[in-house]
């Protein structure tokens, strides 16, 4: 059971302030999301955190090279579900870091990374600032923020890619776009667009529904044309946007702007490639077969110290589920382009082995509850996300962790979220939600604890 500390502070006195404008959606849906009260870690598991999520970063951006270098399309169009428009720019060879966030578990099997969020990822602003703030709250020395360097990386990875991208020609303000009207996107690109303007450029912000294309001629705002575009809006949507009115394919016609090299896109095109859930099928199929890289490529793909990564911090994930039918192996059902929980299916055999029977029990969990203003709209999204093509992966179990909420104590599963900004570690964001951990689930503000004696572990273990 995961330590949570809580403050002795309510939800309103904590967010009536400072907290609350630098996340107003503190509450979501009607329903509380930041909940104060702090994810206790010991500063062993923060040192492998840190050094296992930059390896397991190493290894994406090793296996995208590969694939953009050796991999044919029918290969990022088939396996890899990347739809032959964005196929062309994500072939394009940018700086290999950016901002992702890594989705991982700790349990008795160890560290496992499940998932990396490398397009769009968000929660950067609760991590970045408002960890920090609650930490400061418990009024105690001996707890520190590990994601007390976020806002440095931000600044860094925007000057990697700014360098490189004025190195093709593209100079000017960088513009920072959403959905104007989702007040958790705009606030996590603002807050990228303030750390892009400290690390000295000049930053505008233009709402996604504002922008008007060119085909073959360029991006505009207002009369202003943008070459350098960061978007919180995902590849996999914008490849398929249609004006309704002119009938101008407004996705295809930005990307063909990005290879054409008349638009610099932040996070990069080539990005969609790690998005993908195939891609993590992908990787534990090169590395099955590392050995026989050399027949294919005339040269051995990782070496010793990268296999010992992928063992020990990756999944077995496959892209047919036999290997875990014919093994009684539990494992989870993940859409392609799953976001937020939704496209995934729990498989869990356990059960079904223990009675001798032969039929697999399917665990749903929804990544949406209680919401009725958006039931409508919920419908066609889970239709969405539940018929895309699918990987296997194996499941692990997940730490249990119960919280205090204004709805009362709840007693949930923690997935811990670690931010890898420009190849380093960044910070963290812990969410306790359901087995799949949707959009409903609640933010508790990573901590960690330092120097403890003998009796202070006692009693902080007596939490539990």
């Amino acid at each position: 059971m995961r330590t949570v500390f809580p403050l002795p502070f309510s939800h309103d006195e904590v967010f009536s302030g400072e907290a609350g404008e630098k996340i107003p959606y503190h509450r979501m849906y009607g329903k509380q999301y930041c909940v104060p009260s702090l994810t206790v870690y010991t500063p062993e598991e923060l040192n492998e955190l840190r050094t296992a999520a930059e390896a397991v970063d190493a290894i994406y951006s090793k296996v995208m090279r590969f694939i953009q270098r050796y991999m044919p399309d029918s290969f990022l169009e088939g396996p890899l579900g990347i739809h032959p428009g964005l196929i062309a720019a994500a072939r394009l060879e940018s700086v290999a870091g950016g901002i992702t966030r890594q989705d991982w578990i700790i349990s008795e099997a160890g560290l496992k990374c499940i998932e990396n969020n490398t397009d769009t990822p968000t929660g950067i602003p609760e991590s970045a600032a408002l960890e920090s703030l609650l930490i400061g709250l418990a009024a105690d020395q001996t707890w520190t923020a590990p994601s007390a360097h976020m806002d440095e990386r931000i600044r860094e990875c925007f000057r990697s890619w700014l360098t490189f991208y004025a190195e093709q020609g593209l100079e000017g303000p960088v513009t920072f776009t959403s959905y104007g009207e989702h007040v958790e996107d705009r606030t996590n690109t603002i807050y990228l667009m303030e750390r892009c303007r400290e690390a000295g450029y000049d930053v505008l912000y233009a709402p996604l529904e504002e922008l008007e294309i060119v085909p073959r001629e360029g991006l505009y705002h207002q009369g202003r044309e943008i070459r350098l575009l960061y978007r919180l809006y995902p590849l996999e949507y914008l490849i398929g946007d249609r004006d309704e009115t002119t009938g101008v394919d407004i996705g295809a016609a930005l990307i063909e702007l990005v290879h054409e090299g008349k638009l610099g896109l932040m996070n990069p095109v080539q990005h969609v490639l790690m998005q993908s859930k195939g891609f993590m099928a992908a990787i534990w199929s090169l590395y099955e077969r590392n050995e026989q890289t050399p027949e294919y490529c005339g040269f051995t793909l990782f070496d010793e110290t990268e296999m010992q990564v992928i063992s020990r911090y990756l999944l077995p994930t496959y892209f047919t589920a036999a290997p875990f039918e014919q093994s009684a192996v539990p494992y989870a059902a993940k859409s392609y382009w799953g976001r937020e929980g939704r496209g995934t299916l729990l498989l869990d055999q356990e059960e079904v082995l223990g009675t001798m029977e032969m039929n697999t029990e399917i665990q749903l969990q929804s990544a949406t509850q209680d919401k009725d203003e958006k039931d409508d709209a919920d419908e066609e999204i889970e239709a969405y996300y539940a018929n895309q093509p699918k990987v296997y992966q194996q499941l692990v179990p997940m730490e249990q962790a119960s919280i205090q909420t204004e709805d009362g104590p709840y007693s949930g599963y923690l997935l811990t979220g670690v931010f890898v900004i420009g190849g380093r570690f960044a910070g963290m964001l812990p969410r306790v939600g359901e087995k799949v951990t949707g959009d409903m689930a609640y933010y508790c503000a990573a901590t960690v604890r330092e120097g403890m004696n003998d009796e202070e572990e006692k009693e902080w273990r007596s939490w539990d």
